[in-house]
């Protein structure tokens, strides 16, 4: 099994762009932030207030007065502090929920638009990864955030409340404030980077599964499960010692801040002991101070929170990487209006440092069955992708009748593909073949697959075409069928088959050549072809090397030449192993 080589694009993304990413979030999702604000407000000033009421109950219990104003107003603060929390939660849960999905969508959105090239510089697992973790991550941020905001609110006010009951505990409690922000400063700067470590590591992990076993046959075939193992388990020491360098970090911050706070929280007290002795506090004033103090802690005391912003930020600069990646420019003309003539000027696509087209320059006339040929690498797929836009070149224009194909706003109602390794996609296996070409009726899909020649192998199926696609027991070249009778149901005006054959047997492939030829007639067909009877049945070749044209003409005008001839012996029977996707 190829190791799956993390792509490097995205690198120079740095934690500003995540955190522009997470503030963008929040004012997507102010709403549920509005109301936990005004819960989070109400709660702050009820906590803040409960603590003054119970110096005034104490003191009018000891002084002999009447306390239950004091009681009632102490009654109604804990009232206000449950609805308060009560709506926090709700609508908490709601902002997650809410910031995850926009995440999640936004994410989806960008990776389905980016061209075939840009998607496979990150690995399929890698990806899964950041779907389904990095952006829960995230999508937690705004409310924790807001947590924070209040921790700090609730912290003033109850600084504030020291300096209105005693200056001198307001000024004990301050002197030992710069050396707690200090250690939180240097616990959230490391632990963001640490979670970076982290978070890759375990993507490098999940990314190697998924690679595996999407190959599972293939190691148990070359009998190669001890050496996958492995391979898979190999980002494991790095995964260790991110999370054991994470440990220890939160350990050591963990243990100075559990060392500076009380320290702070003594002197306060102390300071305000003498202030009852001296007799400028009251008994009542010294409870209220250590309530205060504890509240001025608070913010300090918010390690979990200081974790959670800081594995956000790396959750966020992760989901960046990707988001930086240019996608797709949608275009926004119709299609023209014509047979179906497509024309390549000076088409160069590059990959790796590889030229997989090189300046080429080619004319695939309308109404056609065009085959291109040409050994392993030559640019067949390449040239199948961008003939339809599913990869923009780097340099060139590939044209639709006269039309720039990036003009075009909706490329899938004119070109339809098939590939050597479809994916059904739909409910059934009539929703697989009508795929993105929703009120397609069952005539429709029968009469495709009957072209197709799979029309017989579903209707032996125990439940037909409403068989679940999930899991059918398809052969390859059954399965092949099914995305050939997808490209014909559209009845596009080009279809281009990506080496969509290559599973089937000779007499299928017969047959199913057979309906291209006379069943699409008048349609452009562009075929990536191996076998020299899918060549000479076809109204043109194109004789694709190095990513160049070296010859076209029918396949009798070429037969003549021995290289031509010897292509045939030479070529794979599957799928040509160019460094570029095979999209599903």
């Amino acid at each position: 099994m190829s190791d799956p080589v993390s792509g490097t694009a995205g690198e120079q993304v740095t934690h500003r762009h995540g955190d522009r990413l997470l503030a963008s979030l929040a004012r997507r999702a102010w709403r549920p932030l509005a109301v936990v604000a005004a819960g989070t407000a109400a709660g702050s000033a009820a906590t803040l207030a409960m603590p003054a009421l119970l110096a005034a109950a104490v003191d009018g219990v000891l002084s002999g007065q009447d306390v239950l104003p004091a009681a009632a107003l102490l009654a109604l603060v804990l009232a206000v502090l449950t609805l308060a929390d009560l709506a926090r939660a709700i609508a908490g849960a709601a902002s997650n929920a809410s910031g995850t999905a926009a995440l999640r969508l936004r994410f989806t959105d960008h990776l389905l638009r980016l061209g075939a090239g840009e998607a496979r510089r990150f690995p399929a697992g890698e990806l899964a990864n950041r779907l389904v973790s990095n952006t829960a991550t995230a999508g937690h941020v705004p409310l924790t955030l807001l947590d924070t905001v209040a921790a700090l609110v609730t912290a003033v006010g109850g600084i504030t409340a020291l300096f209105l009951i005693d200056w001198r505990t307001g000024v004990a409690f301050v002197a030992g404030v710069p050396v707690a922000l200090a250690v939180i400063l240097f616990f959230v700067t490391r632990m963001s980077g640490l979670y970076d470590r982290y978070q890759e590591a375990q993507g490098r992990l999940a990314a190697r599964l998924t690679d595996t076993l999407a190959g599972i046959r293939t190691v148990r075939a070359s009998g190669t499960a001890g050496r996958e193992i492995d391979r898979v388990l190999a980002p494991l020491p790095a995964l260790s010692e991110a999370g054991h360098a994470l440990w220890r970090t939160q350990a050591r911050g963990v243990w100075r801040i559990g060392l500076v706070l009380p320290l702070i929280e003594v002197a306060v007290l102390a300071v305000a002991g003498l202030g009852v002795v001296d007799g400028r506090l009251a008994p009542g004033q010294l409870l209220a101070v250590a309530a205060y103090a504890a509240l001025g802690l608070s913010f300090i005391e918010q390690v979990d929170t200081a974790m959670s912003v800081a594995q956000a930020r790396s959750a966020a600069r992760r989901l960046c990487q990707v988001l930086a990646l240019p996608a797709q420019v949608p275009g926004t003309r119709p299609a023209p209006d014509g047979p179906g003539a497509l024309s390549f000027r000076g088409v160069t696509v590059t990959r790796d440092g590889a030229r997989l087209l090189d300046d080429l320059d080619l004319d695939i006339p309308a109404g056609l069955l065009t085959a291109v040929v040409g050994p392993s690498g030559a640019g067949k797929t390449t040239l199948a992708m961008v003939a339809g836009r599913l990869l923009d070149p780097d340099r060139g224009q590939v044209s639709l009748d006269g039309r720039a194909l990036a003009e075009i706003a909706s490329l899938t109602d004119v070109v339809a593909y098939a590939f050597e390794r479809p994916a059904l996609l739909g409910g059934d296996l009539a929703a697989a073949i009508a795929y993105g070409r929703p009120g397609t009726g069952r005539a429709a899909v029968r009469e495709a697959a009957a072209a197709a020649r799979v029309d017989d192998v579903i209707r032996r199926l125990p439940k037909g075409y409403d068989t679940p696609a999930d899991g059918v027991p398809l052969s390859g070249g059954e399965l092949q069928r099914l995305g050939l009778a997808r490209a014909l149901v559209r009845h596009a005006r080009v279809t281009v088959l990506d080496d969509a054959t290559s599973s089937l047997d000779t007499a299928t492939e017969a047959q199913v050549t057979r309906a291209l030829v006379d069943g699409m007639r008048g349609r452009t067909r562009l075929v990536i072809a191996h076998r020299v009877t899918t060549a000479a049945r076809a109204d043109l070749v194109v004789w694709l090397e190095n990513g160049r044209v070296r010859a076209r003409g029918t396949h009798q005008e070429l037969w003549t030449d021995p290289a031509y001839r010897a292509l045939f012996a030479t070529l794979p029977t599957v799928g040509e192993e160019e460094p570029c996707p095979v999209l599903l």
